[in-house]
């Protein structure tokens, strides 16, 4: 891939869009001079591909047109300053050269931090460029839509052209993952990789080690709507995100040591199956024979590994699952190596393009929420509602997306039956509670945009 700077957009001041034109002038009210570039990174929409990515299995998102925006003037004082067109989110300030990211109370600026911090490790900046910045989003906050993602790769591109570097695609998109971390999510990579790889008119089959995207192209006849459940979930703020990751880890350690692997150097249920060198459906077949669907407590976990509760806490576990007694393996393991292949099921489908391909999608997408819903256990009642508002109406196929527990759902529509379904899912779902009726673009169709961009002024 070329340099990342391939991707610069000159703009003319005088023909800024609306919105880039409203940010400059709140820039320098607030900052008393002008911005010098911008950087936009989108948010995504994952079609298929559910809690997959940290196992090290191919996902199947495209970027979506809501995105983080962030106006940028370098200066000359070792201070990083950060507002945000949300009157909502406070101002943050602080030492270029003392980066301290709170993992206990996940807020706005932290996720700048992460990749700001990321980027001055990477290239071990010394004396790194301060910065004023001036933040605008329209991803929904917490809606399984990426905007704390999408925050990160701003926020490492907005670093990376304030100190004059440049990296690929693919390294930033690397960087950002494990700079996310900081925060204290154990995330896998999709965000923001589709963030930075996104092409506009195709989705992309994300695979990773090493990280390599390829186009697919979604059917004609088909629109892929999002419905917001209204129901916000922080992935940082709580421990469900990472109790998954933990029980893949650890249904991982189980399979491998069942079948004399090195368990201790194994992390994701994709390495098993790789070390084995086995078929998916033949990975499904050893969870059946090794794991017990019963959860496992910790003190089995630890005479099976034939370690001490402390080693598996201090060796294994992430921080903020330290206190968690039980763990369910099996189903975890089950959900990961279905979805899996229905991830390449559905790219086939789209290369192969048959008649029926839309009716082959949707039972896709279907089967996938239902492995969400009962093995992975990361749906909740307003998202159940939500699907089935969705298939009841006219989708095609309809599933939660991003990590679950709220958030949004996708659905694939028929184009024909597009306008129908919006007005019935807004009436069945939006309009008869009253705090959603107050909820803007809740319910959208979207189609492939594009990865993140620099613009500067000309």
């Amino acid at each position: 891939l070329p340099t990342f700077y391939a991707n610069v957009v000159l703009l003319n001041v005088s023909n800024l869009p609306f919105r880039l034109q409203k940010m400059k002038e709140m820039f320098i009210s607030k900052f008393g001079s002008a911005p010098k570039f911008y950087v936009r990174a989108p948010g995504r929409v994952n079609l298929i591909g559910e809690h997959i990515d940290y196992c090290g299995y191919a996902v199947l998102p495209m970027a979506i047109e809501q995105d983080i925006l962030i106006a940028v003037e370098p200066v000359k004082t070792e201070v990083v300053q950060l507002a945000n067109t949300n009157s909502l989110y406070l101002d943050f300030s602080t030492s270029v050269n003392n980066i301290q990211i709170n993992k206990t109370k996940p807020q706005w600026h932290n996720y700048f931090l992460c990749g700001l911090k990321g980027i001055q490790e990477h290239f071990g900046l010394n004396n790194p460029t301060g910065m004023n910045c001036l933040l605008d989003g329209t991803i929904p906050p917490s809606s399984g839509l990426s905007s704390s993602s999408a925050l990160v790769c701003c926020a490492g591109l907005v670093t990376l052209r304030a100190n004059g570097k440049t990296l690929s695609k693919v390294e930033l998109a690397e960087i950002c993952t494990k700079s996310e971390r900081y925060i204290g999510t154990e995330g896998g990579g999709m965000d923001q990789s589709i963030s930075f790889l996104a092409e506009e008119g195709t989705a992309k089959l994300i695979e990773f080690s090493p990280l390599r995207a390829t186009d697919v192209r979604l059917p004609s006849g088909a629109a892929f709507v999002i419905a917001n459940s209204c129901v916000e979930m922080n992935k940082a703020a709580t421990s469900h995100y990472n109790i998954r990751v933990m029980e893949c880890r650890l249904a991982t350690k189980l399979l491998s040591k069942s079948k004399g692997l090195d368990w201790k150097k194994m992390l994701r249920l994709h390495d098993v199956q790789t070390k084995l060198g086995v078929n998916l459906e033949e990975m499904l077949t050893i969870v059946e024979e090794v794991l017990h669907p019963e959860p496992y407590s910790t003190e089995e976990i630890c005479k099976c590994l034939g370690i001490s509760l402390e080693e598996l806490r201090s060796q294994i576990l992430s921080q903020n699952t330290q206190d968690v007694s039980t763990f369910k393996l099996y189903q975890r393991a089950k959900h990961v190596y279905s979805e899996a292949a229905r991830v390449l099921e559905f790219q086939k489908v789209c290369n192969e393009a048959p008649a029926n391909a839309i009716q082959l999608l949707g039972e896709l997408m279907n089967q996938s929420y239902i492995s969400c819903r009962e093995m992975y256990e990361c749906s909740c009642p307003e998202l159940d509602r939500l699907v089935d508002i969705c298939l009841q109406f006219g989708a095609i196929g309809s599933r939660l997306t991003g990590a679950g527990w709220g958030g949004c759902t996708v659905s694939m529509v028929p184009t024909d039956k597009l306008n129908t379904f919006l007005k019935n899912v807004k009436k069945a779902y939006y309009q008869t509670d009253v705090q959603r009726a107050l909820e803007n673009n809740s319910l959208f169709a979207t189609k492939p945009g594009r990865g993140a961009l620099v613009f500067v002024e000309a």
